[in-house]
This record gives C-alpha cells, sequence and structure tokens, in this order.
C-alpha cells in the first residue's frame, strides 16, 4: 500500500513539473502589435468595458512560438471620459490582459479627441464677424456692436450644439502595445 501512494505521489510531481515546463510567459518588454475588432470611442465606452483583436506579429520566446500571428487578444478600457461641449475633449486608453489564452498586464494605450479651441473660435468668431457685419449694414456703428455680440452669442451657441470631440480608436485600427508582466497558462 505505501509504494502506491508513493508511486501516486511521484507521479502527480512529475505531471505538475511536465505542466510546468510546458506553460507559456510573454516576457516583459516584448512589444505587441494588435488590430482591434471594434471601435473603441470615449463616449460610449466606459472603464472595465472589454475589446477583443487579433495579433499582428508572432510572439517567439526561446525559439517557440508562444502566440501565432492572428491569435486571439482580449483587453479592457482602463480609462475613458465623455467629451465637453466647448472644452475639454474625450480621453479612452485601453490595455490587454490575454495574448492566446496567456494572461499579461501590458502598457496602457490612450488617445484623446482633438481640441475645441480652433472650431470653437471658428464659430464664434464667424457669428460675431457675420452678426456685425449685418448689424453695420441695418443699423451703422451702433448696429455693428450689437450686431457682433448677437452673432457671438449665436457663435456660442453652435459650439455648443456640435462641439463634443470624443476619443476614438477605430474598428480595425493598429495599436502597439509593451508586455509589462505575463501569468502562465497551458498551451494548446
Amino acid at each position: 500500500m505505501k509504494v502506491n501512494i508513493r508511486l501516486a505521489l511521484t507521479m502527480a510531481l512529475l505531471l505538475a513539473l511536465a505542466m510546468a515546463a510546458s506553460a507559456a510567459t510573454i516576457p516583459a518588454g516584448t512589444k505587441v502589435s494588435v488590430r482591434i475588432n471594434r471601435e473603441l470611442d470615449s463616449g460610449k465606452d466606459r472603464a472595465g468595458d472589454p475589446f477583443d483583436g487579433v495579433l499582428q506579429n508572432a510572439i517567439v520566446v526561446n525559439g517557440k512560438t508562444v502566440a501565432a500571428r492572428g491569435a486571439t487578444v482580449r483587453g479592457r478600457v482602463t480609462s475613458a471620459k465623455d467629451s465637453g461641449r466647448i472644452h475639454k475633449p474625450g480621453y479612452i486608453s485601453i490595455r490587454l490582459t490575454e495574448i492566446n489564452g496567456i494572461p499579461v498586464n501590458t502598457s496602457a494605450v490612450g488617445r484623446q479627441g482633438k481640441s475645441h479651441t480652433k472650431s470653437n473660435v471658428t464659430k464664434i468668431g464667424g457669428g460675431a464677424a457675420a452678426g456685425a457685419l449685418i448689424g453695420a449694414l441695418a443699423g451703422g456703428g451702433k448696429g455693428a456692436a450689437i450686431g457682433a455680440g448677437v452673432g457671438a452669442g449665436a457663435g456660442t451657441g453652435v459650439a455648443y450644439a456640435t462641439g463634443k470631440q470624443q476619443a476614438v480608436f477605430p474598428a480595425e485600427s493598429l495599436v502597439s502595445f509593451t508586455v509589462t508582466s505575463s501569468g502562465a497558462a497551458a498551451r494548446r
């Protein structure tokens, strides 16, 4: 009976060692290029939302391919801020959580929406100029001043109504990450 128990324990230990030897990890510092499968938008997505994509470069460790080109990758949105209407463009950041079934941590990659400044200046300044021109034609110098104020107000309204500048990773975007740490998963 003692021989059977020892044999069973020895077999279990050998099996555990074999599984550990076949486990794959991806070294820290590995550069990973991924094509994401869907649009990620700071106005729609929230921190914690999942996404997936396709690996664009094979990952080879010690001469063995750990993840082939085309392997599935998974990740999460780590931060998302909706754009304001007049200022503060949207922001979104993402990172990978898994490559080919191997748990990983990667650097975060972020995008920020376009600045509101140029668009707002054009809309508000254009409204003021148009208002001043119409006011000058209708009422001279005093009319120009009144028209400029009214036009600037209208331009501000247009800027408010059209002003959201979301941050977006379009579908099929190629995004590069750097692995910071990796867990182990059994090789398939």
